[in-house]
């Protein structure tokens, strides 16, 4: 979910360095780079990631039957 919001931040930041516009209150195009950076760094640690657990107790309980 968060590499998503990820995506979104990218894309709205990427159009507003070609507009080369600002939003008041001090976010431009590369607040928006930074704050996706942020949000894939969040991911990559699994922040976010929901899990069902079974009765294995980890995620490589299915691959070893």
């Amino acid at each position: 979910m968060l590499a998503i919001v990820a995506a979104i931040i990218f894309g709205l930041g990427f159009l507003l360095d070609l507009v080369g516009a600002s939003i008041p209150g001090g976010f431009s195009g590369m607040t928006f780079v930074l704050l996706g950076l942020a949000l894939l760094a969040l991911h990559q640690a699994g922040v976010g990631t929901a899990s069902i657990r079974t009765g294995s107790g980890n995620w490589r309980g299915r691959a070893r039957r």
